[in-house]
């Protein structure tokens, strides 16, 4: 068995210690230019999504409920810090496929509806 000399000791310590380094730069570069997020950024992002789309269904929803302009005159009559009830109320906040509403839609389909309708 070969007895390991000084310059392959130095040698394999100046590789390692390069791939260490490599690697400390490569997710330097990753996490600020290259797009990488941690699993809870990603999971933030992914319930963001979601909240947006969801609230954009609720719009829809109440948008193309069949009594459409006495809702909308019944909305625009509500006081604008209780137009999330009114939109729970209405049942608007309710996705398709599921059993219950999802009480954090129904603020955000409320901003939206007002947006809809320009109050």
């Amino acid at each position: 068995m070969k007895r390991m000399t000084k310059e392959t000791a130095a040698g394999l310590k100046s590789g390692a210690w390069g791939f260490v380094i490599g690697a400390v730069i490569a997710m330097i570069l990753g996490f600020t230019w290259g797009g990488w997020v941690t699993a809870s950024t990603a999971s933030e992002m992914r319930d963001t999504a979601v909240l947006a789309n969801q609230s954009d269904i609720c719009v829809a929803q109440f948008m193309q409920a069949p009594n459409f302009k006495a809702e909308a005159k019944a909305f625009e009559a509500t006081d604008s810090w209780k137009r999330d009830e009114f939109v729970q109320k209405g049942g608007w906040d309710k996705m398709p496929g599921e059993a219950s509403a999802n009480s954090v839609v129904s603020g955000p389909c409320a901003a939206g509806i007002a947006g809809q309708l320009k109050l």
